[in-house]
């Protein structure tokens, strides 16, 4: 189950940093060693940015639903005894909630060098233990 958030997660971050790609590709070349991602994005890759946003909130979605169940399976797991396996799902609900902020972070620049503005993705809601 928890693959598949992380799978999931990767997917999010392939859509994200694919609009970035497209972005930094069409800039034009002035000929300097100087990074290409700091131009603008072109309006094809500005006019996906909706669709880009629908999959990953319902990405997120999916991913804030999976989440309590997974906490639900480590506090079990701990009440049962079994501390490495826990410790184990923790770690992997930490790694999904952060690659979610990192993947927030990425669509939140590329709305402001598109001028678009987000129309509500999560921020991660869980609140797992590492412990």
């Amino acid at each position: 189950m928890l693959r598949r958030i992380i799978a999931g997660t990767a997917v999010a971050g392939a859509l994200t940093l694919g609009v970035a790609g497209v972005a930094g590709a069409a800039t034009p070349g002035s000929g300097s060693t100087t990074s290409t991602t700091t131009g603008t994005p072109s309006a094809h890759a500005c006019a996906r940015m909706s669709k880009v946003e629908a999959r990953l909130q319902k990405f997120e979605a999916n991913v804030n639903a999976r989440i309590p169940k997974a906490e639900a399976r480590e506090a079990k797991l701990r009440a049962a005894g079994n501390t490495t396996r826990a410790d184990h799902i923790a770690t992997r609900i930490t790694k999904a909630q952060n690659r979610e902020s990192k993947v927030n972070a990425r669509l939140s620049k590329i709305e402001a060098k598109c001028g678009t503005t987000s129309t509500g993705t999560g921020t991660g809601t869980g609140t797992g233990s590492a412990s």
